[in-house]
């Protein structure tokens, strides 16, 4: 039997794959973004440029057509913040469980090491955070990776690689071997046992793996990644082609006998959303290097065990891969930002974080003070809250609090404070996140963020304590200077403190919402839910009253409030309602036959009267609602105006469609009114076939293509048109496996989109299809369904040759 080649010479890429926090921090979730349309937000737009399609990374043939489907993770190192891995989890479970499957199979490939590394959890610089948040952030980051991939992570990525010997020593305790450096964070490298060690000022050879020994007496093992290639890929345009990025590394290495790996580390995101298509480049590289017989892929993991580290390193303290100063860009105006207006500066950041240090500490003490009440030890519940912040269902939540609970038994208002206690904690860590001392100005959206985690905080102090520390804190802001304000307190009173949320708002959005949804009280609004304890909703024409009792949960803390409320539509954008927390029943009870007559008599300034009398609390309207149902209530609304508009469009187009066709023979211009009519029914046409009912209809759509072409049409804005495309073809992508009639359909819609000059994205229908077109799947089909299928896959630019084998297979 012939050995197995002895490798020398191995490849290692490793993506940083994070994005910043965008979440509401009362809601935990990110509302609507207009500025990454014609996604929601900014976490979809890049997930569909980078994160899903490099689980779906497209290998081409000679003729540009996709011979196979990549997942890029499974062959390179990578790590995933565990704040975006939560976001995929809920959004797009289907990308989500191909990174999982991706760590799988990389440890079948690198002799049982998975190429997933962990991170320090919310992405805040380690080397500036006291010693109880380090320790902290690396627990979390641990359970969170084991939660997600079933095994201890090796490694752990530290945010923006910044690093000291105490954060190295925190690894080390918690069983971490190795982690990813900048080269010039390299201070001094020397062979294992020397006793000079050669100063290399970040020139080190970024080829071989390095132990640094710690004060402890233990070590951990450093890569300090090749700068020179990984800036090119990031900044260069070496992902133009993915050979020359797989020639540039593997020239790396020398023609020797010497055991050597080319690695670099970037941000993932490089590849697909910074450099279009990057992720195809990225396969691309891969399979080249996969080619080659004289290197090899690998991973950290695995080449540590292959070649654990012959030399040794130490590092320069608080450094990291993006200031050149170390870690002063986030405490200090270093001069490294992202640009700004001239005499722009960063003063801001030093107070800034004295500000939330201040902010820290005194939290520390309330959760000393009112947690050593509660808690058996409150910081050990803290590390261990992260078990909560990772499933928080019920029997869950009860379990952990009982098991840390000083009391035998608890009681709901002390379930309710040890939860606002840790929740009071968790938000006082995210409120150091990198982002927010790393671009140019102190108003922008990743400080503001931050911000609102610290009065996220605040609150949940003000209302465990009754302590108000939130005016020291605003005056502290009102210090800070903005290159674009007066200071930074008047963007956060801006922008962060009207987006604080109590139960209040949250009745306020369920009163509303229960105008118009059939079934409220199945309702949950992102981590809060209702419970419905009575209801009336009336009508009269467009006229709508709500009437009801109920209880709003947070499904965080198990706080709740009790509240009664109405709420009268009047058409449009009119609404007004009122809501109290202290209505007693009997109140209640005897109002609701009043409201309720003198609203179908018509009598509606005395409804309002009634409501405004009786319901002493808060007056609410539309624009007290939360920004993603605020738009879900205002579309609606529009949408039945836009009935009208579209039959007033589709009259005159109708109406008038030979005259114009007449003026159009004759070399006229159409007048202004007419080419809104076709415009408007043209779009209005394509987006309902395409997103109405499912079931075929080859005759509509061809009524739309001749129209196109019969007035040479130009779509003004194809956003919507190509998005709802997408959805519709990727739909029916899913449903033609189950119900193979639907390829025809399927089929014909493509080449319709075609013809119209769209040009969606078909990216996830071309996944669908290819996982599931096997051959035991194509011998259920008929000839003439296997053509549709293989017509389509043509259309999609798939490679055929091989369906086309399984075509003779199907006939034999």
């Amino acid at each position: 039997m012939t050995p197995p080649p002895v490798f020398k010479k191995y490849v290692c890429i490793h993506g940083h794959f994070y994005q910043p926090p965008r979440e509401n921090a009362w809601l935990e979730t990110i509302e609507i973004q207009d500025s990454a349309a014609p996604y929601h937000d900014w976490n979809e737009r890049i997930n569909e440029e980078c994160y899903a399609p490099n689980a779906t990374a497209r290998v081409l043939n000679d003729d540009q057509h996709i011979r196979e489907i990549s997942n890029n993770y499974a062959r390179i190192s990578w790590n995933m913040g565990p704040t975006l891995l939560s976001w995929l989890e809920q959004h797009d479970p289907a990308t989500y469980r191909r990174i999982q499957e991706a760590d799988l199979r990389s440890r079948r490939s690198f002799g049982g090491h998975g190429s997933a590394l962990a991170q320090s959890y919310n992405h805040i610089i380690m080397p500036l955070a006291n010693a109880r948040d380090r320790k902290t952030q690396i627990r979390w980051g641990i359970a969170d990776f084991e939660y997600r991939f079933g095994r201890k992570p090796e490694g752990m990525w530290l945010a923006e690689t910044a690093v000291s010997t105490e954060c190295l020593e925190d690894l080390v305790d918690c069983g971490i071997t190795y982690t990813v450096l900048a080269p010039r964070q390299c201070r001094a490298v020397r062979p294992a046992g020397g006793t000079e060690w050669e100063e290399v000022q970040g020139g080190v050879d970024p080829r071989r793996p390095y132990a640094c020994f710690l004060p402890s007496g233990r070590s951990i093992s450093l890569f300090f990644y090749d700068g020179d290639v990984a800036k090119a890929v990031a900044f260069e345009g070496l992902l133009n082609d993915g050979r020359y990025l797989a020639d540039k590394l593997i020239n790396s290495l020398d023609h020797n006998d010497e055991v050597q790996l080319a690695h670099i580390a970037t941000d993932g995101e490089s590849y697909g959303h910074h450099h279009a298509k990057g992720e195809m480049a990225l396969a691309a590289c891969l399979e080249e290097i996969h080619r080659n017989p004289r290197v090899r892929l690998t991973n950290y993991g695995q080449f540590l065990e292959l070649h654990p580290p012959t030399w040794e390193a130490q590092i320069y303290e608080n450094s990291s891969w993006s200031c050149v100063h170390g870690v002063e860009r986030w405490r200090s105006d270093c001069g490294c930002s992202t640009g700004g207006g001239p005499g722009w500066h960063q003063r801001w950041r030093a107070p800034l974080r004295e500000a939330l240090d201040e902010v820290r500490d005194r939290l520390a003490e309330v959760f000393e003070r009112e947690g050593g009440r509660l808690f058996t030890d409150c910081w050990r519940a803290r590390d261990a809250y992260i078990e909560l912040v990772l499933d928080r269902s019920g029997g869950h939540t009860d379990a952990f609090l009982t098991h840390w609970a000083r009391a035998r038994d608890i009681t709901p208002r002390q379930k309710v404070r040890m939860l606002r206690l840790l929740e009071m904690q968790r938000h006082a860590m995210l409120m150091y996140t990198s982002c927010a001392w790393f671009f140019n100005e102190v108003s922008g959206i990743e400080t503001l963020q931050v911000l609102q985690y610290a009065n996220r905080a605040l609150h949940l102090c003000e209302v465990l304590t009754g302590k108000n520390y939130h005016p020291d804190f605003v005056a502290r802001l009102e210090k800070i200077e903005s290159n674009v304000l007066e200071n930074a307190a008047v963007a956060y009173r801006e922008s962060v403190v009207p987006a604080r949320v109590g139960l209040l708002r949250v009745g306020m959005h369920f009163a509303a919402a229960s105008l118009f949804e059939e079934r409220p009280s199945e309702l949950e609004l992102f981590n809060y839910r209702s419970q419905i304890h009575s209801l009336k909703q009336l009508r009269a024409g467009a006229f709508r009253l709500s009437i009801g009792r109920m209880t709003i949960l947070s499904n965080i803390t198990s706080s709740s409030s009790d509240f009664s409320f109405a709420v009268l539509y009047l058409g449009q954008q009119a609404m007004i309602g009122e809501i109290s927390q202290d209505m007693d029943l009997r109140d209640f009870d005897a109002l609701l036959p009043e409201l309720e007559r003198q609203f179908r008599i018509g009598h509606v300034s005395e409804v309002i009267n009634l409501m405004k009398d009786h319901f002493v609390g808060q007056s609410f309207s539309i624009w007290h609602l939360f920004r993603d149902e605020k738009r879900k209530i205002l579309m609606e609304m529009t949408d039945r105006t836009l009935e009208i508009a579209a039959s007033s469009f589709s009259d005159v187009y109708y109406d008038n469609y030979q005259l114009m066709s007449t003026m159009r023979a004759n070399d006229l211009p159409l007048p202004d009114s007419y080419l809104a009519a076709v415009d408007f029914t043209m779009h209005r046409r394509l987006l309902d076939l395409l997103t109405g009912d499912s079931r075929p209809d080859q005759p509509r759509l061809q009524r739309i293509v001749s129209d196109y072409r019969h007035w040479d049409h130009e779509w003004k804005n194809t956003a919507k048109l190509d998005n709802a495309a997408e959805q519709r073809v990727l739909l029916l992508v899913t449903e033609a496996f189950n119900s193979p009639r639907l390829w025809l359909w399927t089929r014909q819609l493509v080449e319709g989109l075609r013809t119209l000059g769209l040009s969606p994205n078909f990216y996830r229908a071309q996944t669908i299809f290819l996982e599931g077109w096997t051959p035991v799947y194509v011998k259920t089909l008929t000839p003439e369904q296997l053509e549709d299928g293989l017509a389509f896959a043509r259309l999609l630019e798939l490679q055929i040759g091989f369906m086309e084998h399984q075509s003779v297979l199907v006939a034999v």
